[in-house]
């Protein structure tokens, strides 16, 4: 399936804010995405899409020597533009990396048909099977256009990029096929929705079981890094990880 609603966009930077405006023909009516984009290190840069809803959705792109790394596509081609703006110059190939299933994620793979996409096996399978569901339920969402594209390459345990030091992890919890992103040179990972979306509820949504949850936090406490990005919360710090496992 395939959702089309753009006709017409009109885009700018302003400071760290890139902006989008969507007019569409067929509601006479325009919508403005807002875009934040922070330089988390050198190399690790998040784009956070500021929903209306009142909810905030990230994309993290890491620039390694060999490949450009784009985790999570999110609602669609418009949510994901800024990012293939940012490396319009750059051209190192792109990897896109699915951190689980769930639309908010992967409604941007569409603009990638060509790239390699990653994710974990059970995640290819559960996007296949659910997508026409997410489509119906959430599909006033939608940000541009968004079509079913599945990854072409699946892993089960660990995936391995010798030379950029990415390192792609199973890490079942908020769902059973969540995958963390762990960049060994910057010391950044991306635990995907293994965060809550904001301090307030630090412990997410559990799909899965929390004995596998707990499992997957006492491995990020045993792993060498020091700032967490994850799909909707800021940037934080290792502590986070024992800060949620009180909690449970």
């Amino acid at each position: 399936m395939e959702s089309r609603c753009c006709l017409c966009l009109k885009r700018c930077v302003i400071g760290e804010r890139f902006i989008i405006r969507k007019i569409t023909a067929r509601w006479c009516r325009i919508i403005q995405i807002q875009i934040q984009i922070q330089k988390i290190k050198k190399r690790n840069v998040l784009f956070t899409n500021r929903i209306p809803a009142g909810w905030d959705l990230n994309v993290q792109l890491i620039m390694g020597d060999r490949n450009n790394y784009i985790i999570d596509t999110g609602l669609g081609s418009l949510n994901i533009e800024p990012v293939k703006e940012y490396i319009k110059h750059d051209y190192k190939p792109i990897i896109v990396i699915n951190t689980h299933h769930h639309w908010d994620h992967i409604w941007g793979n569409g603009s990638f048909r060509d790239c390699t996409i990653i994710s974990h096996t059970l995640c290819r399978e559960m996007m296949e099977s659910e997508w026409e569901v997410m489509i119906q339920k959430n599909k006033r969402f939608i940000e541009g256009e968004t079509e079913l594209v599945l990854p072409n390459l699946t892993f089960d345990n660990e995936l391995y990029f010798p030379e950029d030091n990415i390192r792609l992890i199973y890490t079942p919890g908020h769902t059973l096929d969540s995958i963390s992103v762990l960049d060994e040179l910057e010391q950044v990972i991306h635990l995907g929705d293994n965060v809550g979306d904001s301090m307030d509820e630090i412990v997410p949504s559990i799909y899965g079981d929390e004995e596998s949850y707990i499992r997957t936090l006492l491995k990020y406490k045993e792993m060498d890094f020091d700032t967490c990005i994850s799909g909707h919360n800021v940037a934080l710090d290792k502590q986070i990880i024992e800060h949620i496992l009180s909690k449970l």
